[in-house]
């Protein structure tokens, strides 16, 4: 496969308008109203009539709250219809979206909705509480949507209406422009590494290019792609963009289950489905069964891939296709359906958007085929990655040094073009699909009375991916309690970034110069015998 250049890229015009969700919806609406657009597995269904009618009463009900083009709209919401309509509609009216981790609380959700100017929030009932714990702080937020209940009432100087109340629009606004594919999407937040996280500014181009990559023959109109990964992950959003603009019937689930995974397959009859390596790992550890190949699964999307990838293909009968990826530029590899080497990521895509990769040193100087760099990305189609870190101009400067992304991540590639990840270069841990920023761990774990210093790195996890680990200096060893930091821990941070392993030393290593401290040193000593685990069975 060759790599293309700018120079020889085809010219990039803009996007088909119908390859962005809302518009995809409403001209499925016309050709094919009757086929199924989304699915949960718990039976409940809208076809795509149905689904276009109702992102077009949610866009008018965001209207009557002065909600337009720009405006930031935050959502903290499950795997739920609530979740898609609220993209489509804000979609509509060209309004820019917010998708919140649904573990944020306390100061990191503070945090979030106050660096993205968030107006109006659309959440759950079960997250009211910690929003009006925040709300005094966040002056520009005035109305909270809760979308599973009626408890439209007010709290200070902040409206929360229910769902009921929010809905009743008696007529549908008939000039809803939609989005084009230079409008911005949404802010998605990336972790941090020496700083706090960031928002990505994401056109609606990057909706689009980051499932465009994948072969062209992997689903047809009325196919069912399963994805059980949240709209606050680029990789669920752009699953459900793909699926839409694909006229397929897009499946989810509340929330990953590797017990499930077959009998949602096999009852939604999904041809297609969405895992992360850690998922596919869990269902690869399952133990085998004689009708494993019998389901209707033909085609599967993963990243990265598992060291057992070609047994899992033959266990479960389906073909295999992967990506690198991140927030910040979508997908600019891609691999087809032969084989790669299972620790490969793909190789430069050829299409859409027309991506062109550099490995290079700290002076952004091409290294060696062969030899480690760092990967920095551009493409030929505009606003086919993100446009910058919102209200941080230095980070963006950083960022975009030289006319190319930097993306933190060390790679090599070898001789047929095959590009391979080796290590965060950044101080960046990645556990079970989340990216952890180790200096938010760091500063809430150093607010605990006990600890005077602390570094958080990433360790190997059993299934692929990272396990947080705090190493502490503590005030008094004899008297710290690792489970007390913990419960310390669970009242301040989303649960993805507690610590599993927490270990107590004297000093930490550090450079001598600098006295920055040593992480790679750390990460080389990882898990030792004195090691406190969370999840020990005695523990």
């Amino acid at each position: 496969m060759t790599t293309p250049t700018l120079s020889t890229a085809p010219a990039a015009n803009a996007l088909d308008p119908r390859v962005l969700a809302p518009h995809a919806i409403a001209h499925y609406a016309q050709t094919t109203p009757d086929v199924v657009a989304l699915r949960h597995v718990d039976g409940m269904m809208l076809t795509y009539r149905q689904l276009d009618h109702e992102v077009r009463i949610w866009a008018t009900a965001f209207s009557k709250l002065d909600v337009t083009m720009g405006t930031h709209v935050g959502t903290m919401l499950t795997n739920r219809f609530e979740a898609h309509c609220t993209m489509v509609g804000l979609g509509w009216l060209r309004a820019i979206e917010v998708p919140l981790n649904t573990a944020y609380i306390g100061r990191m959700l503070h945090y979030a909705l106050d660096l993205a100017d968030v107006t109006v929030l659309v959440t759950e009932a079960q997250f009211v509480d910690r929003i009006i714990a925040i709300a005094n702080e966040l002056p520009l937020l005035s109305t909270i949507v809760v979308v599973d209940a009626d408890m439209s009432s007010a709290s200070g100087n902040i409206r929360i209406v229910g769902k009921h109340d929010f809905l009743t629009v008696t007529t549908l606004a008939d000039d809803l422009v939609g989005p084009l594919d230079r409008d911005t999407a949404c802010l998605l937040f990336t972790s941090g590494t020496t700083g706090p996280s960031k928002a990505v500014i994401t056109p609606w181009a990057v909706i689009w290019q980051n499932w465009s990559w994948v072969p062209a023959d992997i689903v047809n109109e009325g196919d069912g792609l399963y994805c059980a990964m949240p709209l606050f992950h680029n990789s669920g959003r752009g699953a459900f963009n793909f699926a839409m603009a694909k006229g397929a019937r897009f499946v989810i689930r509340d929330k990953f289950s590797a017990a499930s995974f077959w009998t949602d397959v096999r009852a939604n009859q999904c041809e297609v489905a969405s895992l992360v390596g850690p998922m596919t790992a869990l269902l690869w550890s399952a133990e085998e069964k004689p009708d494993d190949a019998d389901n209707p699964l033909r085609s599967l999307v993963v990243g990265p891939l598992i060291a057992e990838i070609e047994q899992f293909k033959k266990r479960f009968g389906v073909r295999v296709t992967t990506t690198y990826g991140q927030t910040e530029i979508g997908c600019p590899l891609s691999s087809d359906w032969e084989a790669v080497p299972p620790t490969s990521c793909g190789r430069v895509r050829t299409d859409y958007p027309w991506p062109e990769i550099c490995l290079a040193n700290e002076f952004d100087e091409r290294v060696p085929r062969g030899q480690v760099g760092e990967m920095l990305v551009r493409t030929r189609a505009p606003w086919a990655m993100n446009v910058g870190y919102y209200k941080m101009a230095a980070q963006t400067a950083a960022a975009w040094r030289n006319g190319w992304f930097h993306t933190g991540d060390a790679f090599t590639q070898d001789a047929d073009g095959n590009y391979f990840f080796l290590d965060r270069m950044r101080d960046t841990i990645r556990r079970r699909g989340e990216n952890i920023s180790s200096f938010e761990v760091e500063n809430m774990v150093a607010e605990h009375p006990s600890v005077i210093e602390v570094a958080a790195i990433g360790v190997a996890a059993a299934l692929g991916e990272d396990e947080v680990m705090v190493v502490l200096v503590v005030r008094d060893q004899a008297t710290f309690d690792a489970n007390d930091l913990i419960a310390f821990l669970n009242e301040r941070m989303p649960r993805f970034m507690v610590p599993r392993y927490v270990e107590v030393m004297d000093d930490l290593p550090r450079v001598e110069t600098s006295m920055r401290v040593k992480k790679t040193e750390l990460r080389a000593r990882g898990v030792t015998a004195s090691t406190w685990d969370r999840e020990a069975p005695n523990r």
